[in-house]
């Protein structure tokens, strides 16, 4: 299994420690950037985690994970991609369809691809460059399902209808960011973390 960006790793700690014995957990790390000190910082605090735990995190597999459409795994290799609230910043980059389609040719046929992404407001026309941190569901799905990919299933596990989708700093106002600072904190910690919708895709066989 890939997943893709996992730093600064939460999901690595969920994930790791059951496929250790049990499969292979391909970590997809943004790639470097000299000119970002927080990219460099992001893979820093990441690797240090897998160190500080070789008992969970000794086999954990780091690939680097381009977005450019260039390969991150053998193509066909994986059973499974997972990718976390990371679908908007690839709209930033104006790399969504090259990423998406790294993920569809690493998949064998019949591979699940997992996503998660902070859900837009639907009244609201998508930004292509998701300057706010939001995604339209269905402007999702037709995005992935244009690399080939066919959705299967939703859940709503994370979702949060307290979520209104309008602050002035975009997503980021929210928890665990609060980029306001102490700016109506309470406020925004009685919303709590953004909406997310939470979709299955599979590669066809």
């Amino acid at each position: 299994m890939l997943e893709v960006w996992p730093e600064p790793g939460w999901y690595t700690e969920v994930i790791a420690p059951l496929l250790r014995e049990k499969g292979k957990y391909y970590a997809g790390l943004i790639a470097p950037d000299p000119s970002s000190k927080y990219i460099g910082q992001r893979l820093a605090d990441y690797r240090a985690k897998l160190a500080s735990r070789p008992d969970l995190y000794d086999r954990v597999v780091i690939v680097t994970f381009q977005s450019d459409g260039s390969d991150a795994v053998a193509p066909g290799s994986l059973d499974m991609v997972v990718t976390f609230r990371n679908l908007h910043n690839w709209m930033a980059r104006g790399t969504a369809a090259e990423a998406l389609a790294t993920m569809y040719r690493a998949l064998k046929p019949g591979g699940v691809l997992g996503v998660v992404e902070h859900r837009g407001n639907p009244a609201v026309a998508q930004d292509p460059q998701a300057k706010s941190g939001y995604v339209n569901e269905d402007y999702a799905v037709k995005m992935i399902e244009a690399q080939g990919f066919r959705l299967v299933a939703k859940s709503e596990v994370n979702a949060n209808p307290k979520d209104t989708k309008d602050y002035e700093q975009g997503v980021w106002t929210l928890p665990p960011s609060y980029r306001l600072g102490a700016k109506d904190h309470d406020k925004y910690a009685a919303i709590g973390e953004s909406d997310r919708f939470t979709l299955r895709f599979v590669k066809p066989r």
